[in-house]
């Protein structure tokens, strides 16, 4: 078996939301994806791309994917790479394609002078924490995630 990362293009905005979809439904939340095709060919390759993404491939078959994109540490005055999902489909698991994703994203990183990579994971998914683990990730356990959105993303913004 031959498994390699590569850059995705244009072509795969469907093959990018199906695996966007598979990994809402692992997360226990099939109905939650309401990006559509156009919104993210906007997204990751508009005239203003906000986001990125790698495809993981065995044989030259689509098994996963990584979406990040960039955010800025004033503490270290370097942007940080933030790992906004990663997900193998479940009959590739086990045979390296979400190390091999993790470690193409830190050699970005690193490329990029980025002083930081870090992403979020849910507290029930221990497949996933013992995976990050053994790659060396560490929790920050002292920061909890914050969001606004909806109609209180309105009413904060004045707009509702």
């Amino acid at each position: 078996m031959t498994l390699t990362i590569r850059s995705a293009s244009p072509d795969d905005v469907a093959l990018i939301l199906q695996l966007v979809r598979e990994l809402a439904a692992y997360e226990r939340e099939p109905d939650a994806v309401t990006a559509t095709e156009p919104m993210l060919a906007k997204a990751l390759f508009g005239d203003r791309p906000v986001a990125e993404a790698v495809i993981a491939e065995a044989d030259g078959a689509p098994v996963g994917f990584a979406l990040f994109f960039h955010n800025f540490s004033t503490w270290t005055g370097k942007p940080s790479l933030y790992l906004e999902d990663l997900f193998v489909r479940e009959s590739a698991r086990g045979m390296g394609a979400g190390k091999a994703l993790l470690r193409h994203l830190a050699g970005i990183a690193l490329d990029r002078d980025c002083g930081r990579f870090e992403w979020s994971v849910l507290d029930w998914n221990t497949p996933a924490i013992d995976f990050y683990r053994a790659m060396g990730a560490e929790a920050m356990d002292e920061w909890t995630v914050q969001r606004v959105s909806g109609d209180a993303l309105a009413k904060l913004a004045g707009r509702g």
